[in-house]
């Protein structure tokens, strides 16, 4: 007869003296009491969490910015050296097919200074042959202008622009003194723009020869994995800064011509100065080139009369239909996708906060945050997206593809010669 029962398994023996294990029964622990109902509305929490990070935002933005102020002329340099690296690039890149890449650098800066000093010496040129029949022209009209402005409906009393110029002479008689410390202050600026572009000069030299090193070294001090994301942005920030300069530069030529030959038809003296100053004045958009306008309107005045003056002030608004509605989208309407109205924000803003380089440098950075922010935002990893990983070590400033599919060679394929020995 089975002890154990039927169905049961044996038990096995237990020596003599021990005890059963002991079964430890834990208590339940007792419920939490609920929390306190929270007396701030979900929408004022939610305001104050993006107000304290905006906050700290707004703080690094403006530390930057003050220190960006001191540096100034690294900072300026860099940027020109920027533009210069944009504009010859294609250039520099072109040559380099048929001949060493340090060679096309330099043969590249060479007629970069041959075209910028031909303009300027044909201006000297022709300002210094006009500069009689000028003199000329301007006191007949400022005669012209002193009757017209006793006349309806101003009214005013004759030799009115005489005695503002009298008093402009007695002001300078006056204050020579003072003029002549402005100007010495003037000379230490002009001394400071003299190093800022030796030194632009000397990086951008350095980035068409090779500045898709320089990026790949710069990657290279990055982890792994922040690599693709910082290649997006650096190709997404040159693409757009090169495109947006040499968009503009067109943009700024086109409206010189323009503004050239309508001066030329209306037989307005100083045309190519004026020409130059509309060049120079259309790099700041919206507001440069009305300006520039505007001072050709007042030689008109002076040289030529109320009616021409009227014409070219009729010009102002002609150029710059043209220069928004047409020239802008052609040109720039691929390389820079912002609201006119952030653009006219950011030209005032820049020039508020650095004058007018800050007007100048505005719309260019702007531009770049905005596509690199655009492109981080619309894209994926480089594996979500089905593109290799090693993309993201693609270079940006000076790229170069042919030199890139050389470096990326095997030992075993040959060594890497690099352009320029």
């Amino acid at each position: 007869m089975d002890v154990n029962g039927p169905g049961r398994p044996p038990r096995r023996p237990r020596p003599l003296g021990s005890r059963p294990p002991r079964v430890a029964l834990r208590r339940p622990r007792p419920a939490a009491p609920p929390e306190p109902p929270e007396h701030v509305p979900a929408g004022l929490r939610t305001a104050a969490g993006y107000a304290w990070r905006l906050g700290l935002l707004g703080v690094a933005v403006y530390l930057a910015v003050d220190v960006l102020g001191e540096l100034q002329v690294p900072v300026i340099a860099v940027f020109l050296a920027l533009v210069i690296t944009s504009v010859l690039r294609p250039l520099v890149d072109l040559l380099d097919r048929v001949m060493p890449r340090s060679l096309a650098v330099l043969l590249a800066f060479v007629c970069a200074v041959a075209l910028v000093g031909g303009v300027l010496a044909l201006v000297g040129t022709n300002v210094a042959d006009e500069w009689n029949g000028i003199g000329n022209e301007l006191r007949g009209g400022l005669g012209r202008i002193d009757q017209w402005l006793t006349h309806a409906p101003f009214h005013l009393r004759a030799g009115t622009v005489t005695a503002l110029r009298a008093k402009i002479g007695a002001f300078l008689s006056a204050h020579r003194s003072a003029l002549l410390t402005t100007a010495l202050s003037g000379a230490s600026t002009a001394v400071e723009m003299a190093t800022g572009l030796a030194l632009a000069v000397f990086c951008s030299v350095f980035f068409l020869h090779s500045g898709d090193r320089m990026w790949a070294w710069a990657q290279h001090q990055l982890p792994a994995r922040a690599r693709p994301v910082w290649g997006r942005a650096g190709r997404a920030a040159w693409h757009t800064f090169a495109g947006y300069t040499r968009g503009v530069l067109i943009v700024a030529a086109t409206n010189a011509v323009l503004v050239g030959v309508a001066l030329a038809v209306l037989r307005v003296p100083l045309v190519l100065p004026l020409m130059v100053l509309e060049f120079v004045a259309a790099l700041v958009p919206l507001i440069g080139s009305p300006i520039a306008l505007a001072v050709a309107a007042l030689v008109a005045l002076a040289a030529r009369g109320p009616v021409v003056a009227l014409l070219v002030l009729a010009l102002i608004v002609i150029i710059g239909q043209i220069e928004g509605h047409l020239l802008h989208p052609l040109v720039l309407g691929w390389s820079v996708r912002i609201h006119p109205v952030a653009v006219a924000l950011s030209v005032i803003g820049g020039a508020v906060l650095a004058g007018v380089l800050g007007a100048v440098v505005a719309v260019p950075v702007v531009s770049v945050a905005w596509a690199v922010i655009s492109e981080l935002r619309d894209h994926g990893p480089p594996e979500e997206r089905g593109g290799p990983r090693s993309r993201g070590d693609a270079p940006v400033v000076g790229d170069h593809p042919r030199r890139t599919q050389r470096d990326r060679r095997r030992p075993d394929q040959g060594g890497t010669r690099e352009h320029g020995g």
